[in-house]
């Protein structure tokens, strides 16, 4: 089959969401495809694994045994699917719909050029409490600021619904993305042991950034796709992106999220700390760490300890850094800032 398709469940947090997602990829119009899954809970006989077990029997479920996180969960799903010989990769979060044609249009997208890496479908949200699909856009694709920022394109907007031409982007979020394998084949870390497509030292949150980095260093494309269209029930969505507007949007985040998030964004930032960027992006990126340092002393004192594992991570960090692949002038990266 030239497509997988991949998923992650983890107890009940993504059961409840199986009886929509599931039915919305059966229903596609485009067929010919697998799925996989990584059940990341603790316990082997639960919610998920029920449904799919009495529902969706095709699908190969994989009980990991623990929470192995979002990086190596699918990092063993598209190593199943380089080894199947397959062409392309879609990752989904579970707590989305797909329209029937989604699948079938990403990839119309995908084989219209070789040269790209990754396709984002349109992202809307669903309001999965009265099960209502919104014209309120969830994600556009990942743009980054001069400031080393990412963010969702347009999240909280209108959806532009006479954009119908796919765009270049910078990256894609993690909630569904389809990625050409051999791109990724490309662009992965060799470990010593098996490939990393995506960064397993990013257990949760930013995973998706530093992929779509490391893609576009290398040359390959993003695009966007207008005309694949799905539905994100995301919980807690950030809104604006003044220096306030983040704090606000802070203050919605639980605590363990935010030190994957604040510890995830300093790997990344070590990792890329030798590109050869302009002093314009330079001192952006950097005065606002500044700010963010500040803010943590004065209101999140706990993430600091954070820094004590990037210290811990330094040399596995400088591995990675030294096997990314630059084909591309920075100016293709800044162009997106």
């Amino acid at each position: 089959m030239r497509l997988y398709i991949g998923f992650i469940a983890y107890g009940e947090s993504t059961a409840k969401y199986l009886p929509y997602f599931l039915p919305s990829l059966r229903n596609q119009t485009f067929k010919d495809f697998k799925i996989l899954a990584v059940d990341n809970s603790e316990e082997e006989k639960n919610g998920n694994s029920a449904y799919i077990k009495n529902n969706f029997p095709e699908i190969e479920l994989t009980w990991a045994g623990k929470n192995l996180g979002f990086a190596k969960a699918f990092n063993l799903m598209i190593k199943e699917a380089v080894e199947a010989g397959a062409e392309y990769f879609l990752a989904l979060n579970p707590d989305m719909v797909l329209e029937p044609e989604a699948a079938g249009k990403m990839l119309e997208v995908m084989e219209s050029d070789e040269k790209i890496g990754a396709v984002a479908p349109k992202i809307l949200y669903w309001d999965f409490i009265k099960n209502k699909k919104t014209g309120i856009i969830d994600s556009y694709g990942i743009f980054i600021t001069p400031e080393h920022r990412f963010s969702d394109c347009h999240q909280g907007e209108q959806d532009k619904k006479d954009l119908i031409a796919s765009e270049e982007v910078f990256g894609f979020t993690g909630a569904a993305v389809m990625l050409r394998l051999k791109a990724l084949r490309d662009v992965a870390y060799d470990n010593g042991n098996y490939p990393e497509y995506f960064d397993e030292l990013m257990f949760m949150y930013k995973e998706d950034c530093d992929l779509s980095y490391r893609l576009r260093l290398a040359g390959w494309k993003i695009i966007f796709s207008p005309n694949a269209v799905a539905y994100h029930h995301r919980s807690i969505a950030p809104v604006g992106e003044s220096n306030w507007q983040i704090i606000l949007n802070r203050a919605k985040k639980n605590k363990q999220v935010k030190k994957w998030a604040y510890l995830n964004h300093w790997i990344l930032l070590v990792k890329y700390k030798n590109l050869p960027i302009s002093w314009r992006v330079k001192s952006a990126t950097w005065w606002y760490q500044i700010k963010s340092l500040v803010f943590v002393l004065l209101l999140e004192q706990y993430l600091l300890k954070e820094f004590i594992k990037l210290w811990s991570l330094s040399s596995e960090i400088k591995k990675r850094r030294e096997q990314l692949k630059i084909r591309v002038g920075i100016n293709e990266i800044e162009k997106y800032m």
